[in-house]
Parts: C-alpha cells; sequence; structure tokens
C-alpha cells in the first residue's frame, strides 16, 4: 500500500472540554452546564429541529422561509455565546446579528397565517401527521430556549430585549404552522 500524503486536518476533538468545560465565543472558558451554554444548546436544538420539520416538508414545498430562520438562530447563537464584558466587542463585529427587520418578518408571516384562519379545536395534541409534529417539536424547542434566554439575565447575563422577542415571535409561528399543517391531513 502506498503512502497517502499528508493532510493537514484540524480535528473537531481537540479534547479540550475533557475538563467539562468550554469556551465562550472569545476564548472565555466556563463549564459546560454554564448558563449561556445552556442557552446557545437549547437555540441549537432549535436549529436542529428546524432542520427537521424542514425535511418533513411536502416534496417542492419551499424551504426559504425555514431556511432563512435558521440563519437567523446562527446570528442569535453568536451573541448569546459571548461574555457579557464581550457583548460590546460583539455588537461592533461584523458577525450577522438579529435586527428589527427579523422580528418583522415574523410578525408578518404570523399575521399571514393568522388571515387565513386556520383551523384548530381547543389545546392542540401533536401527531395528526409527520410535518404538524415536527413544527411542534420545533415549537416546545423554541419555548426552552426562550426559558433559557430568560434566565440568563439572573446570571449577569443581559441581552438586547429583541432577541428574547425574536424567540417568542418564532414560537408563536411555529404553533401557527403545526396547526397549518394539520389541517393538510395525515401523511401518506
Amino acid at each position: 500500500m502506498a503512502d497517502s500524503p499528508q493532510r493537514s486536518i484540524r480535528s473537531i476533538a481537540t479534547r479540550t472540554g475533557d475538563d467539562g468545560s468550554t469556551s465562550l465565543l472569545y476564548g472565555q472558558r466556563v463549564p459546560k452546564d454554564h448558563p449561556q451554554v445552556e442557552a446557545v444548546g437549547a437555540l441549537d436544538e432549535l436549529n436542529a429541529a428546524l432542520g427537521f420539520a424542514k425535511a418533513t416538508l411536502p416534496a417542492g414545498a419551499d424551504t426559504r422561509d425555514l431556511a432563512r430562520i435558521q440563519q437567523d438562530l446562527v446570528a442569535l447563537m453568536g451573541e448569546v455565546s459571548c461574555a457579557e464584558t464581550d457583548a460590546t466587542r460583539y455588537a461592533d463585529s461584523k458577525f450577522s446579528k438579529i435586527d428589527e427587520a427579523a422580528l418583522a418578518r415574523l410578525d408578518a408571516a404570523v399575521a399571514a397565517i393568522e388571515a387565513r384562519q386556520p383551523k384548530f379545536d381547543g389545546w392542540a395534541t401533536p401527531g395528526a401527521n409527520l410535518h404538524a409534529a415536527a413544527l411542534d417539536l420545533a415549537r416546545t424547542t423554541a419555548r426552552r430556549a426562550e426559558r433559557r434566554l430568560v434566565g440568563l439575565a439572573a446570571h449577569g447575563r443581559t441581552l438586547r430585549p429583541l432577541l428574547i422577542h425574536y424567540v417568542n415571535r418564532l414560537s408563536d409561528l411555529l404553533w401557527l404552522h403545526a396547526r397549518e399543517a394539520e389541517n393538510a391531513g395525515p401523511s401518506s
């Protein structure tokens, strides 16, 4: 067997977290159960749940809105993942950030679905079909992420209110999308 050329591939397994710590955005080390790590983790779970919901869309359906929300979540995770002492540095950075336009997109999407008056009776019982269930899973994950974001203030990390507004509105939008998906009937 011929020797293969050496490749300089950086491994994802850095082993720096073997001690139970991880780095915030600009390098500050914190325990893996730190409230900011919990908040970023909940947002990451939400992003994965949205990916699943996107994958359950009917063939040919437009995925751009969910993909845009996923991009927004990456920006939101960046802002949440920096220490309080680095908040100004992050604000001055060229990283993407959640802005009023992102919130306005969610508000417009909520209004559009509400204008179609989706039918629902009482409390939602997820599982009418795969896509509706995936959307409800994303919605409940959004609510957990929202709780983690709200909880950061008690641990000394202040966030722009817009970030909490965004996740709150996103969970409302996902609830409405799930109800519409239920109205589409069972998956085939």
